[in-house]
């Protein structure tokens, strides 16, 4: 039979591809019953319909092609790393936008929001006593669920919105139709995006005094600058110590800042497939697409396609919990995606509601706890806290998100057990898209710079301000769990001499 031949167009050409050319690589011997195209005999929720299969082969042969945009070491160096914030010896910080955008590609932006993110860490490590593990939301996160397969605007209904790796968000037929062609661009775009996220974090952006002086910038000029003062300033001072002793070639590991990881939701599974690879040292397959990949709220179905997929890859992954989840729905999930209990395999990403994370949290903390499992907890208060504005647009209130993170950490202290960090929808950009902050946004302000296409994010100054709030409880916490420890140990001396 002669060979099918498609003309696809990839960003700015076209390319000619065999439809059906597949490679050895995805029909290896299964383990344990998985290959990368098992998900397909699985039942597949929040998947596009695109109305050419031939286009959509063509292109995941493409990918196949491309170099991995990660490397399996990087991957088990995350892993290792999350081993670490599961044992409560490190922090994980885990943020960027809500969905990567075609259009709003740009280095500034990567730019603002990395610095954003190491500023958070810096104030984490100094108020948690931890190091602080860094994973963006970036070079990935292209794709988002829908509530709806179709949304209806004047009387005109059109698939909906999914995300550019699938299709745009203007609200025209051809816009809307999901094309399997940008998944070529987003490859590319995350390409560049890792490309210029290596060079600031093997160059000078990233040396602790330049941070410091952002900090010190920042605080001076906002609103909530005299509420922190103290805070920043005993920061200023272990920050310059820290400077001090890099410079005299002593070891400040706590400050590392280098080390940054890439993160996305693993929804579009072609994608995802066309980019796993056989690691040759390992001889395991590995998801290169992203270090860190998880699964949705909406997509955790113990028998869908997303858990059959990422079961068989060797990445960290992540779990979305939410309210609706069960402690026997969660256990055998856990049982799916960590049968071994490998410490840093499963993060768990918790995201209950201001309303609801006291009441949902505590049995599924102490299932998890009883049956001696090994994971990461993380605090993600965004997407439990989404409303719809007076004004018409999706926000989210900085005060609810505040309290769902706060009642994280009081439910794990109730409970025994460890807050491994927090997961935020943000940007390093000045966005009006989440009500309140210092920066007192309100309703009335959200239209003056209302730019996601998708969920609000905090803006750079409202992350900051939680970063500090976070730090502030934490560091008090260990300064009164430091001294009361300090007195015990005096009284038994005491005692003793008596």
């Amino acid at each position: 039979m002669n060979d099918v031949w498609l003309k696809v167009p990839v960003s700015d050409h076209f390319q000619y591809v065999r439809a059906t050319d597949l490679p050895a690589s995805d029909e290896a011997a299964p383990s344990h019953g998985w290959t990368p195209r098992s998900w397909r005999e699985k039942p597949a929720r929040q998947m596009p319909q695109y109305r050419d299969p031939g286009m959509l082969v063509a292109v995941e042969q493409i990918l196949r092609n491309y170099p991995p945009l990660v490397s399996a070491g990087e991957a088990r160096s995350l892993k290792v790393a999350l081993a670490r914030v599961a044992e409560g010896r490190a922090f994980l910080l885990q943020g960027g936008d809500c969905a990567e955008s075609f259009a709003e590609f740009h280095p500034d932006k990567i730019r603002d929001t990395y610095r954003v993110l190491l500023q958070m860490a810096v104030i984490l490590t100094f108020g948690c006593g931890l190091p602080v593990v860094k994973v963006g939301r970036v070079a990935g996160q292209f794709a988002k669920p829908r509530s709806a397969e179709l949304e209806v605007i004047k009387g005109v209904s059109l698939p909906s919105y999914r995300g550019d790796i699938v299709n745009a968000p203007d609200f025209d037929e051809a816009a809307r139709m999901p094309n399997p062609a940008r998944m070529v661009q987003a490859y590319n775009q995350s390409a560049a995006t890792l490309n210029l996220l290596r060079a600031f974090s093997q160059g000078s952006y990233v040396n602790l005094d330049k941070v410091r002086q952002w900090n010190l910038r920042l605080i001076d000029r906002l609103p909530w600058a005299e509420r922190y003062q103290n805070f920043a300033s005993r920061l200023d001072e272990a920050l310059e110590f820290a400077a001090a002793c890099s410079a005299a070639g002593e070891t400040t590991s706590a400050f590392r800042l280098t080390e940054f990881f890439t993160s996305h939701e693993a929804l579009l599974l072609p994608y995802e497939q066309a980019l796993t690879r056989i690691d040759s040292d390992t001889g395991d397959w590995y998801d290169v697409s992203g270090h860190l990949l998880w699964i949705g709220d909406r997509t955790r179905q113990i028998d869908g396609a997303h858990v059959e997929f990422l079961r068989g890859v060797k990445n960290p992954l992540g779990l979305k919990c939410g309210p609706s989840l069960e402690p026997d729905d969660l256990m055998r999930l856990i049982d799916v995606l960590n049968p071994n209990n490998e410490p840093g395999r499963l993060t768990l990403i918790v995201r209950m509601g201001a309303d609801k994370v006291r009441q949902k949290l505590p049995p599924l903390l102490r299932r998890v706890r009883d049956a001696g499992r090994v994971v990461v907890w993380v605090c993600d208060p965004m997407h439990g806290n989404t409303v719809t504005s007076r004004s018409g647009y999706k926000t989210r209130s900085f005060d609810r998100i505040a309290s769902e993170v706060f009642d994280f950490f009081d439910v794990h202290r109730a409970e025994g057990t460890h807050p491994g960090g927090v997961h935020f929808e943000m940007t390093g950009e000045d966005v009006t898209e989440c009500t309140g902050g210092a920066g007192s946004i309100t309703d009335e302000s959200l239209s003056r710079r209302y730019q996601s296409a998708v969920d609000p994010r905090l803006n750079a100054n409202q992350a900051l301000e939680l970063a500090l709030l976070i730090a502030e409880m934490s560091r008090t916490e260990r300064m009164a769990g430091k001294q009361l420890r300090t007195a015990g140990a005096r009284s038994e001396g005491r005692t003793h001499v008596a």
